[in-house]
């Protein structure tokens, strides 16, 4: 198989956990406790608990695989459906720049999910995660900034990193591992149209996303065919959904570029596009001690990509429709410093609030979409009440990996993530942790949380 695609499907089918350089395996630690936060953090959100009745209905009462929300075992495909689906509704997820894609989300839900029904070890479980992200994030890279004006690129090149990971926890052949990539191509989904209404469909891109790519796992393994250019053929992903399309992005620096290890941490619970600003913004107002009544008029200088996905929601209706609104976050940020679970949930309507996010505008800027998505700056101008104007710039948000969260932030965080909807305990937190550092010594990998 010679050409990017298929090169990218060996890649995926032999990855071992001893390709792995160290630091490679630490960062697939530090996402995997990140992400586990984040899904416990989706506890009880309606779209999410709608999803997981839905699957829970239609799956088995008992299985190999864990619900972490419910604390309860069923099969590999709704355990993957429902942890995918609350993964992605905290907005605390992490993030690929240059793909705009959100791994976790797509890739841990289905490869722990195979790892408990397979009883993999550690080992098999980090280097399935890893051949997700690679995947994922090329996929992502390859489709470009086209793609994902309309495309949500975590629903669609997460449909082939769920397929990446759990075919390498198949031990699928490259041959195998290319049926897969084709199965869950012409399965790929997610438009950004929901963010219009604040509907639902976030996280059923994400469970959509998580199941499609299982399933073509396992549909490669007993023999099922794919399309062997699904990808870059003439009617192939990129055809249907692309303009700007780079089949070189796919293969580029497989085995020495780790693009995991680029991976952010989300530190803002908002949509990542709203977090260059937010920084921003926290900076003007740290520097100069500046009150949000102080503020006259708030311009957020951006990249397109901002504009597409931020400015229909002019006026959000929901909690996480707000998580989507520049003027709303910057509110946050002026109004208390931070723009957590708590302030959106408690304040993203309250006067103070709205009274800033009226004051916001976004306006493109040549320097800042020049680099995206390969840097996400953040630039602002704030107008005071007083008659100044004053600038504030950062070249990494942060999260980024040139400005990333220790590994006390990582912990802090998802333990209050856990805590929010009343997930898990910190002393609960604190044990997944212990379990996931020790990945790489267990010989199955455990059940963390369910009961029965």
């Amino acid at each position: 198989m010679n050409d990017p695609g298929g090169r990218l499907a060996t890649f995926a089918a032999q990855l071992q956990f001893e390709d792995l350089p160290a630091t490679v395996v630490r960062r697939t630690e530090d996402l995997m406790l990140d992400w586990f936060g984040s899904v416990l953090a989706g506890k009880g959100a309606p779209p999410v608990e709608r999803i997981a009745k839905f699957w829970q209905d239609m799956g088995p009462a008992d299985g190999a695989a864990e619900n972490l929300i419910h604390r309860r075992r069923t099969s590999a495909l709704v355990a993957a459906a429902v942890n995918a689906a609350a993964s992605h509704v905290a907005e605390q997820d992490d993030v690929h720049n240059g793909s705009v894609f959100h791994p976790a989300a797509v890739v841990f839900p289905p490869a722990l999910a195979a790892a408990q029904a397979l009883g993999a070890s550690g080992r098999e479980l980090l280097a399935a995660v890893v051949a997700g992200y690679e995947t994922g994030i090329r996929v992502g890279e390859f489709l470009g900034r086209s793609h994902y004006r309309v495309f949500h690129t975590t629903g669609t090149a997460g449909s082939l990193a769920a397929a990446a990971a759990v075919g390498r926890l198949l031990r699928l052949t490259p041959v195998q591992m290319r049926d897969a990539f084709g199965s869950a191509g012409t399965q790929a989904a997610g438009l950004w149209a929901f963010l219009q209404d604040g509907a639902d469909s976030k996280q059923l891109h994400t469970a959509h996303a998580a199941t499609t790519g299982l399933a073509a796992a396992y549909l490669a393994a007993s023999g099922f065919t794919g399309a062997q250019r699904i990808l870059d053929g003439p009617q192939g992903m990129a055809a249907g959904m692309s303009s700007d399309a780079d089949p070189t992005r796919l293969d580029a620096g497989m085995g020495t570029r780790w693009a995991v290890a680029e991976t952010s941490f989300k530190f803002h619970a908002s949509c990542r596009h709203t977090h260059p600003a937010a920084d921003a913004l926290l900076l003007v107002m740290q520097t100069h001690d500046l009150r949000a009544t102080d503020l006259a008029r708030v311009t957020a200088r951006v990249h397109q990509g901002a504009i597409d996905v931020l400015g229909p929601v002019a006026d959000p209706r929901t909690v996480h429709q707000s998580k989507f609104s520049m003027g709303t976050v910057l509110g946050l940020i002026a109004v208390h410093g931070r723009a957590g679970l708590a302030e959106f949930d408690q304040t993203w309507r309250v006067p103070e609030v709205v009274a800033v996010r009226e004051r916001v505008t976004m306006e493109l800027d040549p320097e800042v979409d020049a680099a995206y998505p390969a840097r996400w700056i953040g630039k602002v101008e704030v107008q005071t009440i007083d008659g100044r104007t004053l600038h504030g710039r950062v070249d990494e948000p942060k999260g980024d990996p040139g400005n990333t969260l220790s590994r006390a932030e990582l912990e802090d965080k998802a333990v209050r993530l856990a805590a929010y909807a009343g997930g898990a305990t910190a002393d609960e937190m604190r044990g997944v942790g212990e379990c996931i550092r020790s990945l790489a010594d267990a010989a199955i990998v455990p059940i963390f949380l369910a009961r029965t």
